[in-house]
């Protein structure tokens, strides 16, 4: 569990410290936490830590946004993104039964495209901003608001660091499987 542990520390550390750089913005080791919790962490009650993770550095985050731009997440937003770090468990989950590297990277792929629909749509729902008509969608999702950078960057970032850090989880943790002598989680029977 050391590892595990170690990993959730550096990326609760890392979400929290990378919040003043807008080039790193979803650039993010939590969805791929989420993920490989359900896949590597047992008890289950260890879920849980994600979701803790998530939860405190969103209230840093949010705090930042609101003293540096004014504008923060409201309590609907932070609802969608918990229902999406709860999906991502139920990636996670899938990815178990199926035992396989695919399984995995097409799971992350497939968090990282919710996270980024269900989020960008909350805030074009939520924020006067945006139009409320399709094209005040395509915004959202395109290039959202004019003074910061285009939200299809938060999706860029989104996909290659889920793909990064899920990778570098699962290696670790299989890593330690083979060096116990252990079977792999990924590994079919």
């Amino acid at each position: 569990m050391l590892p595990a542990v170690v990993l959730i520390l550096l990326t609760v550390g890392y979400r929290v410290l990378s919040v003043h750089n807008t080039e790193l913005a979803n650039f993010s080791p939590l969805m791929a936490l989420a993920i490989c919790g359900a896949v590597y962490l047992k008890p289950r009650g260890w879920w849980a830590v994600p979701f803790a993770a998530l939860f405190a550095s969103d209230l840093w985050i949010n705090h930042v946004y609101l003293t540096q731009y004014g504008y923060g997440y409201g309590s609907a937003q932070m609802a969608v993104r918990i229902g999406c770090f709860a999906a991502a468990l139920g990636i996670g989950l899938i990815v178990a039964q199926r035992k396989s590297w695919l399984a995995l990277a097409t799971g992350t792929l497939g968090g990282a495209l919710l996270f980024y629909l269900a989020t960008n749509t909350a805030s074009w729902a939520g924020d006067v901003a945006y139009a409320k008509s399709a094209a005040g969608w395509w915004q959202a999702m395109t290039v959202g608001h004019p003074e910061f950078p285009p939200t299809l960057y938060f999706l860029r970032n989104s996909l290659v660091s889920d793909l990064l850090f899920t990778s570098a989880f699962a290696l670790v943790m299989e890593g330690r499987a083979l060096k116990a002598g252990q079977p792999s989680l990924l590994a079919r029977a």
